[in-house]
């Protein structure tokens, strides 16, 4: 996700941080590499022109000139702008009565189907709230099915009707989500491939029915400056509230989401992050400034872990750690829950200063961390409590049971001895770096 623009922008602010001062002159070629950076990017030229003259004349304002540091003054105010160009402020969902009425329109191919049971998976772990999903999709060929099929690994209740008369389904829908006690109520309606009147008088009749809280447009980053005639064309016929930008995984260069808020004053509420059914996040305009400049992301690498990971184990793992008790039983629990964050390097991205630790580029095998939960399982659980019993016939047993080495065996048992020892380091405060 914004990996190439990020780092053109970062290049350019390396480079100002070396100056002494910040006169027009040598800003000029910084100034420059950022307006490259944001065209190449897909950014709209209009947006572009904008931001580089706030940048420029803040930058040579008497704040910086007076700085003894002006590089890292010009680094906020370029966060600062890119904060602002992305909406400020977070955008909350508008969520009044019961229930709260979520309408998602977009075209054909945004992938609106799936942003509904991402979003509903969200809400629902998030909040502990009930949701209904409900198809008003019935032009699409198997999109009812594709809709039932989320609601069924997600354990999520699907409204349908079949192919009837999608106004009349989401009337039906909202009484059932009523008298069934529901907090949410999320339709899926019927996307084109193109905009068209057809489609739009439907969702008009909709909207004008239900009444729903909230009418996110789904838009599809990868089509880049489209997006604006995209949501151009949808709001002048729909009150839109927010919109969700799907596929940020993939290789779009972002200049939809670093557009739409100022051409169109629709904020954009959530993201697509990953293909899987909990990548969906809510959108934090100045958490993407950070990570978009390589400042890292703390509080997404804080708050995923607070949804998968069980606060109670990690606790009891953290005290036998500190009594140096802490065993491969214990190492397995603690792998599963790290197994739980998904793929490591795109939490490594978030880290601070990832990329100039060279931590941007790593690459974690999830076969790898199999191999480890493999080795480990084949284990007795007296092995796994004391591992010190592994001798060279039991340790045969193991590589044959996980279908891995000797070697493999060795290596983890001594990378785990080396974790004890680092543990009892901290304990005691002696702790030295093993480099």
């Amino acid at each position: 996700m914004f990996e190439n623009l990020g780092e053109r922008l970062q290049s350019a602010v390396d480079k100002i941080k070396g100056y002494g001062k910040i006169t027009e002159e040598n800003i000029s070629d910084v100034v420059r590499e950022i307006r490259l950076a944001l065209l190449e990017a897909d950014v709209n030229y209009v947006v572009v022109k904008e931001f580089i003259n706030k940048v420029k004349e803040k930058a040579l304002g008497e704040e910086v000139a007076k700085s003894l540091k002006p590089g890292e003054v010009f680094v906020k105010i370029l966060k600062d702008e890119l904060v602002d160009l992305l909406g400020g402020e977070k955008a909350e969902l508008y969520t009044s009565g019961n229930p709260s009425i979520l309408m998602l329109a977009g075209l054909q191919g945004s992938g609106k189907t799936t942003a509904a049971g991402k979003l509903a998976n969200l809400l629902r772990k998030k909040y502990n709230k009930k949701v209904l999903m409900v198809a008003c999709d019935v032009y699409r060929p198997a999109a009812i099915d594709q809709l039932k099929e989320l609601g069924r690994q997600l354990n999520i209740e699907v409204y349908e009707e079949g192919k009837g008369n999608p106004v009349e389904i989401a009337k039906n829908a909202l009484n059932y989500a009523k008298e069934n006690k529901f907090n949410y109520v999320i339709i899926d309606t019927a996307g084109r491939l193109h905009i068209d009147e057809s489609l739009m008088e439907e969702l008009q009749n909709i909207n004008n029915e239900v009444k729903p809280n909230e009418i996110l447009l789904v838009v599809d980053s990868m089509v880049g400056q489209d997006a604006i005639n995209v949501i151009t064309g949808f709001n002048d016929k729909l009150p839109l509230t927010g919109a969700i930008l799907t596929k940020l995984d993939g290789d779009t260069r972002g200049g939809a989401a670093l557009s739409i808020r100022h051409l169109t004053n629709i904020p954009i509420k959530f993201v697509g992050v990953s293909e899987k059914m909990d990548g969906l996040e809510e959108f934090y305009p100045e958490r993407m400034a950070t990570r978009i400049l390589g400042m890292g992301d703390i509080m997404s690498m804080i708050e995923k872990a607070e949804s998968v990971i069980d606060e109670k184990e990690t606790m009891e793992a953290a005290k036998k750690m500190q009594a140096g008790k802490f065993d491969l039983e214990d190492f397995l629990v603690q792998l599963k829950q790290i197994k739980k964050l998904g793929p490591l390097e795109n939490l490594i991205k978030l880290i601070p200063g990832a990329k100039k630790m060279g931590l941007n580029n790593v690459k974690v095998d999830p076969k790898d961390m199999a191999h480890i939960e493999a080795i480990i399982l084949s284990m007795t659980p007296y092995e796994r409590r004391h591992p010190e019993v592994l001798k060279a016939t039991r340790k045969q047993r193991i590589a044959k049971g996980s279908a891995r080495s000797v070697e493999e065996v060795n290596r983890l048992l001594k990378q785990f001895e080396q974790m004890k020892v680092m543990m009892k380091q901290f304990k005691s405060g002696n702790f030295k770096m093993p480099f």
